[in-house]
């Protein structure tokens, strides 16, 4: 269930993230994306479980293994429950899994935002491949 003023908080959180580098454990594809839906709920911080607790997609890789997870799918779907049984069916504010180079990201209706080494990227919403209800 999202707060009241979700909207201006996606806004606000999508500016913020802008003008901000990528750093792994820091500023990275998870971390941005746990934190929004952080934001737009009121709830837990999930993020808190990764964030600094490395510094490359290694170092991401080895920590999301000792957490119990074989992928970023199965992050998810422990983190959050099971995805939308269609990414299109996902609306803004929602998480998804993209495809291509972004990993986690946030729905921001025919397209999705998450951090990449480059910065903050777009990409469609059909290169997403989960999405889940925030």
């Amino acid at each position: 269930m999202k707060v009241d003023r979700w909207e201006h908080l996606l806004a606000e959180a999508i500016d913020t993230a802008r003008g901000k580098p990528f750093v792994w454990g820091v500023h990275d594809c998870p971390t941005f994306a746990f934190e929004t839906h952080m934001i737009l709920t009121g709830g837990d911080d999930i993020a808190a479980l990764w964030r600094g607790r490395y510094t490359t997609a290694l170092g991401g890789q080895r920590v999301m293994r000792r957490l119990g997870w074989v992928s970023l799918e199965d992050m998810g779907c422990a983190l959050l429950g099971a995805p939308h049984p269609s990414v299109l069916l996902a609306g803004r504010g929602d998480l998804v899994l993209a495809d291509t180079g972004l990993g986690f990201g946030i729905c921001t209706g025919r397209a999705a935002v998450g951090m990449a080494p480059e910065g903050l990227v777009s990409v469609p919403l059909t290169s997403c491949r989960l999405a889940w209800s925030v």
